[in-house]
């Protein structure tokens, strides 16, 4: 029989925002798949470090951080040969991923290619948003209050729409697209109603009002606004 695939998600970074199931399965593991930086580290083994069994096999799955699609496809076609091999020889595979696997996660990609072929449980993590609201004691929606989750890669036009549009919103991936996305607010009229948060829950976590960020951001970093009361109060 083949094994089974499990796609566990790890939360945002904080070992302790793992879920008890999660670390059931990576300390019982017998082989350990994550992705990782091309020649560099992973973001989710580290997270999971204390957890992975001595002598389980891992499964480094080299993601380049490219804007065009075709050489990260090719990596997840390698990673997915390696994770059906093991699972073709019975052996269950527990795959890692950065907050959770089915939320802006690693792990649909992988789930894409074997999930026909193979039994495939999915264990979700928390999200990076939720992290975020926390870490910056902003509650994002009451009773029939609706929450817009936008990528910070879209057009400046199609952001300042969609955010006129919402009450609250939350922007991923800002990364080298902060300067458009704090334009926008700002045109808005609404800096004063946006937080910015890095890294949340990790050490070098940072948490500020948008208008004192810093001009560069790293890809983990998260802006939140809120229409109602400043969120600050």
């Amino acid at each position: 029989m083949s094994g089974t695939l499990y796609g566990v998600g790890l939360g945002p970074g904080d070992p302790e925002l793992i879920t008890r199931k999660a670390a059931r399965l990576i300390a019982e593991a017998e082989v350990v798949a994550y992705p990782s930086l091309e020649g560099g580290d992973s973001l989710a083994r580290s997270i999971a470090a204390e957890l992975i069994p001595d002598g389980a096999q891992e499964i480094a799955i080299d993601i380049p951080m490219t804007v065009a699609r075709a050489p990260a496809q090719a990596a997840y076609d390698a990673g997915a040969a390696q994770i059906a091999q093991a699972l073709e020889a019975g052996r269950d595979v527990v795959c890692l991923c950065e907050g959770d696997p089915f939320f802006y996660g690693s792990f649909m990609y992988l789930h894409a290619r074997l999930a026909e072929r193979f039994a495939v449980e999915v264990v979700p993590g928390v999200t990076s948003i939720t992290a975020c609201a926390a870490r910056a004691g902003m509650p994002l929606a009451a009773r029939n209050e609706r929450v817009t989750i936008l990528p910070g890669p879209l057009p400046e036009a199609e952001l300042r729409a969609r955010i006129e549009g919402a009450e609250s919103v939350a922007v991923m991936k800002v990364g080298r697209h902060l300067a458009k996305i704090r334009s926008v607010i700002a045109g808005l009229g609404l800096l004063d109603q946006a937080v910015y948060v890095e890294r949340a829950s990790l050490p070098e976590e940072c948490v500020l009002p948008l208008a004192k960020a810093p001009e560069k951001a790293p890809y983990f970093s998260m802006i939140l606004l809120t229409k109602g009361a400043d969120p600050w109060l």
